[in-house]
């Protein structure tokens, strides 16, 4: 057993998991760091996803009538577990998904605050009373639980972007099927085992969670039941585009968290210093592999020369490395595939006349591959610049008015990200405003990554447009019924209908 494979082994033990390693295994967990297998498993069968699927809405029978608050009681319980076991999770996403340990564990304290927000929702899922025009009636809206909610979830955060859905799902009255990514089984079988001791403790029905593992059949399947009320799909625009005709042809409803191609205007009153530090984290945290990466800046003519100096002074700053050692800030890509997509995309950004100011190399070699944030200024913005390349690229553009800014930036299919460094308050008022940023997030002197639990996240265009996390995203999660009450001794119609 190699050391990564025993790391691996001992934060599964600790967590509960005794992991196997079945003759059978054909999927196969590698760790990013080196390369190297850390986990065997064998992927669900047809028969296992569709077992999953009818233990999850028999489940959902019985649970959607169990009182919202006492549905807290399990997701309260699975942030005290995640607590516990903060540090043994956090080392399983550094293994799998290649974060430095520092976002590791954010990402789980991200877990730890939506379960905190979803208990508190459990005694909030508010409905309206609204008047009513007829005399003695009472008007109302009541919301209920909705049924099964498959979960598609990707690489880049494989145990947050679950805990977004299971939490909210979980108190709306909902049972869960998740399907991670094949990258992260791990991290998966983790947090399962942490949900079901969860409800184990107390006494809750273990089944009201399912989890299934395998290739992208597996999803094909979950994606294609109707016993799926609600499928919510974490993953590429041509996955989203695949997904979601199949739901919509059976009249389900689906949650769809996209690419994102996001852009940050840099104006000339920007403080400069709090820019920098927003841009380098944005665009090179996580080896530029968040859905909030940022991958554009559209700074003004005036200041580019400096601005772009100084990003790159701060981009050779950075150690890109094995994420456990002292002083990494830049963690390996996911594999072989996402350097190529990298690599082409810098060679097609210099045949469309850009220049590569720093970056763009592989760093190290054998199985894993890392790679050096690179920054590339391009004339105008091309095909590559609108297309959404899953690595640390950062293309930069100018601009000499704040309307060509403003449409540079929502000039690209994606929606999901935005922000602008600015002192100027009319700017930052107008890229917060209708005619401004088409994002569904919009952030002022902050970068376009770190969204914190309590804000709806998600969308527009091509991100998809669902929503997840805080707000009342809780919303998508269950079912409106609009009731009317007639406590009266008279059968009045709306709209002063007289039927005689």
């Amino acid at each position: 057993m190699s050391t990564l494979e025993g790391r691996a082994d001992e934060a599964l033990r600790r967590i509960g998991v005794h992991l196997d390693d079945p003759a059978d295994g054909t999927l196969v967990a590698r760790t990013p760091i080196t390369g190297e297998e850390i986990g065997r498993l064998r992927p669900s069968t047809a028969d296992e996803v569709d077992a999953a699927l009818t233990s999850a809405h028999k489940a959902f029978q019985s649970w959607r009538s169990v009182p919202a608050p006492v549905r807290g009681g399990v997701v309260r319980q699975l942030g005290i577990l995640l607590t516990q076991h903060k540090d043994d999770l956090a080392e399983l996403v550094t293994l799998e998904a290649g974060k430095i340990p520092s976002e590791a564990l954010g990402e789980v304290q991200e877990m730890i605050d939506i379960c905190e927000f979803a208990v508190g929702l459990s005694r909030q899922l508010y409905g309206k009373t609204m008047a009513s025009e007829r005399p003695g009636h009472r008007l109302m809206e009541t919301w209920h639980p909705l049924g099964v909610v498959g979960v598609i979830s990707a690489f880049n955060f494989p145990v947050a972007v679950w805990s977004w859905n299971t939490a909210i799902a979980l108190v709306c009255g909902d049972t869960v099927v998740w399907k991670p990514s094949e990258a992260t089984p791990l991290t998966a079988i983790a947090c399962d085992a942490l949900l079901k001791r969860a409800c184990i403790d107390v006494g809750a029905d273990p089944e009201i969670h399912q989890l299934i593992q395998g290739p992208a059949a597996v999803g094909e399947q979950l994606v294609s039941d109707s016993r799926v009320a609600l499928l919510s799909a974490t993953g590429s625009v041509r996955m989203g585009r695949t997904v979601a005709p199949v739901v919509a042809a059976r009249f389900g409803r689906v949650l769809l968290e996209l690419g994102g191609n996001n852009g940050a205007i840099v104006a000339p009153s920007a403080d400069l210093d709090l820019a920098v530090r927003g841009i380098v984290f944005s665009a090179a945290g996580t080896a530029g592999q968040r859905c909030t990466s940022l991958r554009r800046v559209i700074v003004h003519e005036s200041i580019a020369d400096e601005l772009v100096r100084r990003i790159a002074d701060a981009y050779g700053q950075l150690e890109v490395g094995d994420p456990f050692d002292d002083g990494v800030l830049v963690g390996p890509l996911i594999n072989e595939a996402s350097f190529t997509a990298m690599a082409t995309a810098i060679d097609k950004a210099r045949a469309d006349g850009g220049e590569v100011v720093c970056g763009g190399d592989r760093v190290g070699d054998g199985e894993s591959y890392y790679a050096s944030p690179a920054i590339v200024r391009m004339p105008e913005q091309t095909s590559v610049v609108r297309d959404e390349t899953f690595a640390p690229i950062l293309y930069v553009l100018t601009y000499s008015t704040f309307d060509e800014a403003i449409e540079l930036h929502n000039a690209v299919p994606q929606g999901l990200s935005s922000a602008i460094f600015t002192t100027d308050q009319r700017e930052a008022e107008s890229f917060l405003g209708p005619e401004g940023s088409d994002c569904g997030i919009a952030n002022v002197n902050i970068g376009t990554s770190g969204a914190e639990i309590g804000g709806a996240f998600g969308g527009e265009k091509e991100t998809g447009g669902g929503r997840e996390s805080g707000s009342d995203a809780w919303q998508t999660y269950m079912r409106r019924a609009t009731n009317t009450v007639n406590y009266s001794d008279q059968l009045p119609l709306a709209q002063g209908v007289d039927f005689g």
